[in-house]
């Protein structure tokens, strides 16, 4: 049996005495019965009813006493009301048909079963109706309880019309069997594959939406393989698709970068929700394959990659639409200076390298060094436990110097302003060397993070170069 919340009983009691009132069938249908069935964390009520979705929308805010509280979309004929936190949306059971060279269907009003037949997959069709009080019966055309159990994705209908008529389902397909863990059924797997190159027709926002929540799952790695093995992965982030492979010369080899990034960004994904740090972890070895060489003395090399892959965010961000803002900054920042930390592992860890990777880090420093002790895939266990520690070390190291310097988004003591005034200069070449000499002093430990320190030290720079202090 189904067990609802208290605000989740007041909701469906409203909606069960506004269709009585109305005299319509209506039904809860798809995710709201999936999750609750699967006792999963819901924030949204779907509801469909044989007739109009936006006056049974109304009526139930009224049983709620909710004023102004209907929010209708008339271009689609749906309504949404929101209560204590759940949104519900109403909308009028449909029916869809698709001209091939188009994603958008001519929608007619239908029946009950015209409303499931356009599904995307089993398991969303299951319903409950109204009429019944108990709100514990499930209706169950297509075997999606059966799926459920079997851990399934599988089209109601043939899968090919299913995502012939709207590819996002194939992306769809991929991010239900990577948030639920389910496989996706052989003939649902395999029209992915025949149908992949329809996607092209599928606008980039809604792609992206889809993608996101993929990276937002508890284990991303379920669904990136998916998007690999179906082609989908090459037509819609090429670069990543690029990543698979190994190449050997003279008997050396290259890890696998595909399979290594998708480990780091289950690594990451294991200790932060933050998708935007799981996205430096995709984003990390992104340039490997632009910057891939090998010489005889090295093996194989990736030089500069960190650097090629901080201007390649840009441009993958710009691409699918993610937002060009502080988010996309933070996931350069990793990218480029997710090599760092494993340097202060492999040497003496000295004061100076450690003021300059807090300085260069600023507050993000705590996720570059979860970002570097993710990025730690080696099968010989010894090796992980090894630089697990070694990373140990360096987070104490840097606790202690932060401590002392308080480094992290430092602001230099003396001002470009304040070197122009002491020497009475203009804004030129000058006043940017001695602002630089001062913060490697401090940087390299010759002096401290103190003004009158830098101050002085300004004047002794200043009168190497023949400048003296404005009387």
């Amino acid at each position: 049996m189904i067990q609802y919340n208290t605000k989740e009983k007041i909701i469906l009691d409203a909606i069960y005495k506004a269709s009585n009132d109305m005299g319509i069938d209506s039904y809860l249908i798809g995710g709201y019965v999936r999750d609750k069935i699967l006792n999963r964390k819901v924030e949204d009520i779907d509801v469909v009813c044989i007739g109009d979705g936006i006056s049974l929308a109304k009526k139930t805010a009224d049983y709620l006493g909710l004023k102004n509280g209907v929010t209708v979309f008339k271009r689609f004929g749906t309504a949404m009301i929101k209560y204590k936190g759940l949104e519900v949306e109403f909308v009028g059971a449909r029916k869809e048909s698709y001209n091939f060279d188009s994603r958008k269907p001519v929608v007619k009003p239908g029946t009950f079963m015209d409303d499931l037949k356009r599904r995307d997959f089993t398991i969303n069709t299951l319903a409950i109706s109204f009429k019944d009080k108990s709100f514990d019966k499930i209706i169950d055309n297509f075997n999606g309880l059966k799926h459920l159990e079997e851990e399934l994705i599988k089209t109601p209908l043939d899968p090919d019309k299913t995502f012939s008529d709207d590819p996002l389902r194939m992306m769809r397909a991929i991010r239900f069997a990577t948030q639920l863990n389910f496989k996706i059924e052989e003939n649902t797997s395999e029209s992915i594959k025949k149908n992949k190159e329809r996607i092209k027709i599928v606008s980039v926002e809604r792609i992206s939406t889809e993608l996101q929540k993929i990276v937002a799952s508890k284990k991303p790695s379920i669904g990136f393989k998916f998007l690999f093995d179906s082609g989908l992965l090459k037509i819609i982030f090429p670069e990543m698709a690029q990543l698979y492979g190994v190449d050997t010369i003279d008997g050396k080899s290259h890890k696998d970068n595909f399979y290594h990034t998708i480990q780091v960004l289950d690594n990451v994904a294991a200790k932060t929700d933050n998708i935007w740090l799981r996205w430096a972890a995709i984003m990390h070895d992104i340039a490997k394959p632009k910057t891939k060489k090998f010489t005889e003395k090295e093996g194989w090399t990736f030089h500069g990659h960190e650097i090629v892959g901080y201007h390649m965010t840009y441009h993958i961000f710009k691409r699918m639409r993610l937002p060009l803002d502080n988010h996309m900054k933070f996931v350069q920042k990793l990218v480029k200076l997710h090599l760092r930390p494993m340097a202060l592992v492999k040497e003496e860890v000295t004061d100076s390298a450690i003021r300059r990777l807090l300085y260069e880090a600023g507050n993000d420093i705590d996720a570059l060094m979860l970002l570097a002790k993710a990025d730690i895939t080696s099968k010989n266990e010894r090796k992980i436990k090894t630089f697990l520690k070694n990373y140990d070390k360096v987070i104490e190291k840097l606790k202690e110097v932060e401590e002392k310097d308080k480094l992290r988004n430092w602001q230099p003591p003396i001002t470009g302003e304040e070197i122009m005034k002491t020497f009475d200069l203009k804004p030129s070449k000058t006043v940017g060397i001695i602002k630089t000499e001062i913060r490697e002093a401090i940087l390299d430990g010759k002096i401290s993070n103190d003004p009158k320190e830098a101050y002085d030290y300004m004047i002794d720079v200043g009168a190497k170069m023949g400048l003296k202090p404005v009387v």
